[in-house]
């Protein structure tokens, strides 16, 4: 027989390799969190080299 010495797994095990669906949604979160505030950093400094740039221009 194939599975003659094949073991179950406890519940246990089954509950602990699970993820929790809380756990994906609060990490899907936070990486948006922090995608927004890198694009919000580059925005600002896009912006601020433009109006450096044509300051010096300008002048």
């Amino acid at each position: 027989m194939k599975f003659k010495n094949h073991i179950a797994p406890s519940t246990k095990e089954i509950n602990r390799n699970r993820v929790k669906l809380t756990d994906l949604v609060s990490r899907l979160n936070n990486e948006k969190k922090k995608e927004r505030n890198s694009n919000i950093a580059l925005s600002v400094a896009a912006i601020s080299a433009v109006t450096v740039f044509g300051i010096i221009l300008s002048i």
